[in-house]
């Protein structure tokens, strides 16, 4: 009983030496809110942070810049696979959603016997909300966001819409694709999509109760990819005026579509500042997987110097420009040098959540990722060695990285995208507009928590976060080119970031060791999980709309 009692008075002695002027919430909880935000198509070389000064990202830098750059950091290579490891934990092998994308029509979804992030984030007393795009399922309702832990979702279930009218066209049908919980929200039409998806974030974040518990807001941004055939690139003629120091005008409108995107990100930080949930939070910033270059998609994204674009297997297609940032970090601001890859965020966020003990419990769920949560606050060795970065045995395509080796086979669209791609955009450091990012919404807030670092310290991070490679976009000699489709490829990706010197000839031991990897991990891969269109999926069934056609029959709804 005495030891009960001294535990009370050390709470009330906290509760009584808590700073008036703190956030309230770290007063009430010591569980961070956990803010992901996820961009769609992003390119390597699209923010500032990573080198480019073409397009500013002020906002985003300032978050990397006083937190952590993730400079291991990698994705799926494709929408669909990435969302789904991201929300299991589990390699898209492991689940059946491994090759290519969910289509809007197709009547399958993430598999409702895995439990996702939201649903373990709410049993450690989270409230969980989405904002933007889903596209993990909604051929029936229980496959959708609100079935799955989240409580509300303002966005769409498809991969892709026009920003101002949210149709999305695919495999040749047409249809309306925008969602306010499960009703569709025909009052939202003409309001440009990154910004129904900021004003839902803005107040999930304004009407949450602290007292109650913490937040995981999951921001799945619509931007960057490419809208429809006919709008491509959905972006305000203000914004693309905005930014006429970039010559190619399909780049600028580009680059309008990061630039809302960024004051996007501005505008949740200001949120969560005036919220008072700020000093307790979590906020992650990545891309789901590499960008589309010109041509690709109709888009115009630069995963420069990277080899390889979206889709691809290429560094450019799979690793990721990302961020975390949070005052629970002990050694920041720094490039972080760990491993990482997308399976890692569940347990990553698990423990940050609710500590070991929580993440004990994910040890029977049998998941591919690990959490670099101990790791990436005290900058200690990552736990994670090797990444299976897929294996899609329909298209006969595989690539794995264990340490610094990296192996590549098979490829793509026939070898077509092996190649890099531009534009460089203006890598000079005198160009990058420092002043930005002070004068930002989230460079003011960083600055408020004395977080910001110096000039000098961030050109030093920056520097640190740059890609060079002295040979990019320089044909390989003959000895150390390679051509994924008729042979297997070796790269050393620490030496070697840009993949121009294949080493398989000169390693041959090294190639055995990753060629015997990759074969377990095939060994406990499930068949693709894809299915054709099916016809009831049709929008000209369903008002030209895309909807939960699996729930339906004959006009009769299934409950």
């Amino acid at each position: 009983m005495k030891q009960a009692f001294t535990l009370m008075q050390h709470l009330h002695l906290h509760l009584l030496l808590c700073p008036i002027s703190f956030a309230l919430v770290a007063c009430q909880s010591t569980q961070p809110n956990i803010i992901f935000i996820l961009a769609d198509d992003l390119g390597f070389n699209d923010v500032g942070f990573r080198g480019s000064a073409q397009i500013p990202t002020p906002n985003i830098d300032a978050l990397a810049y006083s937190g952590l750059i993730l400079n291991r950091y990698y994705v799926n290579p494709i929408c669909t696979p990435s969302r789904s490891a991201l929300m299991t934990g589990k390699y898209p092998i492991h689940t059946g959603m491994q090759h290519t994308v969910l289509y809007a029509a197709e009547p399958r979804g993430l598999p409702l016997d895995l439990k996702i992030l939201p649903q373990y984030l709410n049993e450690l007393g989270y409230t969980s909300h989405i904002a933007g795009k889903w596209h993990l399922g909604h051929w029936k309702r229980v496959y959708t966001p609100l079935y799955r832990g989240f409580s509300s979702h303002v966005g769409y279930w498809s991969g892709h819409q026009d920003y101002n009218d949210h149709t999305a066209v695919e495999h040749g049908y047409w249809g309306l694709d925008m969602r306010n919980g499960t009703e569709i929200a025909y009052d939202l039409h003409g309001q440009y999509t990154t910004d129904v998806i900021t004003q839902h974030s803005l107040q999930v974040i304004a009407n949450h109760k602290p007292a109650k518990g913490p937040l995981f807001l999951y921001v799945a941004h619509a931007a960057v990819h490419s809208g429809n055939p006919y709008n491509p690139l959905p972006a305000s003629d203000d914004a693309v005026r905005r930014l006429d120091k970039i010559q190619h005008y399909k780049r600028r409108k580009y680059a309008a579509l990061v630039t809302a995107m960024d004051e996007s990100v501005g505008k949740i930080v200001e949120q969560l500042r005036k919220s008072r949930m700020l000093e307790n939070s979590i906020i992650v910033f990545s891309t789901d997987n590499g960008g589309p270059a010109e041509g690709f998609n109709s888009n115009f994204a630069s995963n420069y110097p990277l080899r390889g674009v979206k889709n691809t297997l290429w560094e450019g297609g799979v690793r990721g420009a990302a961020l975390l940032w949070s005052p629970q970090l002990t050694k920041r601001p720094r490039t972080a040098e760990q491993l990482m890859h997308m399976v890692d965020w569940l347990p990553t966020l698990v423990e940050a959540a609710g500590g070991k003990v929580a993440l004990s419990k994910l040890e029977a769920a049998k998941l591919d990722g690990v959490s670099l949560w101990q790791a990436l606050v005290r900058n200690e060795a990552s736990p994670r060695n090797s990444i299976l970065h897929n294996i899609d045995d329909i298209w006969g395509s595989a690539a794995l990285s264990v340490g610094v080796w990296k192996l590549v086979q098979g490829s793509h669209y026939n070898g077509s995208w092996d190649g890099w791609y531009g534009p460089a955009g203006l890598r000079n450091p005198h160009d990058y507009n420092w002043q930005l990012v002070t004068k930002c919404a989230a460079g003011q807030a960083m600055q408020q928590l004395k977080m910001l670092p110096q000039q000098a310290d961030i050109i030093r991070l920056r520097k640190a976060a740059t890609v060079s490679c002295k040979e990019a976009k320089v044909k390989p000699s003959p000895d150390i080119a390679c051509n994924p489709l008729k042979e297997i490829c070796l790269f050393n990706v620490l030496d070697d970031p840009c993949e121009q010197r294949n080493l398989a000839k000169q390693h041959p031991k090294v190639l055995a060791l990753l060629l015997n990897e990759l074969q377990l991990f095939n060994a406990t891969a499930i068949p693709p999980a894809n299915k054709p269109d099916d016809p009831r999926g049709d929008p000209r069934l369903w008002n030209h709309t895309w909807t939960n056609f699996g729930d339906y029959s004959e006009g009769k709804y299934y409950k």
